[in-house]
């Protein structure tokens, strides 16, 4: 009889859902949380301004006329344009919900 070891599977972006809070949280518990916030918000805005990069990129390498290659560029870059932008709402979402989960819990086990 084969026996077949066990694979991990890899979980893409987990952000600390296994965290399972153990005290209440205190003030700089509270602080550290809020600062994750505002980073996150950080990170989203980054995603956001790369993703205009790339669209205005792409629209300029569309106004070139005479060099009909960079349309192929134009192209790619107005989908890696996309693909920033929803990558950025998708990680900032998920972080969001995580913090949120972590906060209550902590919230829950004080009441």
């Amino acid at each position: 009889m084969k026996h077949t070891p066990k694979v991990k599977k890899m979980k893409l972006l987990r952000f600390g859902r296994d965290f399972e809070p153990d005290q209440k949280v205190i003030l700089r518990d509270y602080l550290a949380i809020e600062r994750t916030r505002l980073a996150n918000e950080r990170t989203l805005l980054s995603y956001i301004r790369s993703s205009l990069y790339l669209l205005l990129g792409g629209i300029a390498f569309f106004q070139l006329k005479e060099f009909s290659n960079f349309k192929y560029l134009a192209l790619l870059s107005l989908i890696f344009s996309v693909i920033f932008f929803i990558i950025g709402v998708y990680r900032f979402t998920l972080l969001k919900k995580s913090l949120k989960q972590v906060y209550y819990k902590s919230e829950e086990q004080t009441n």
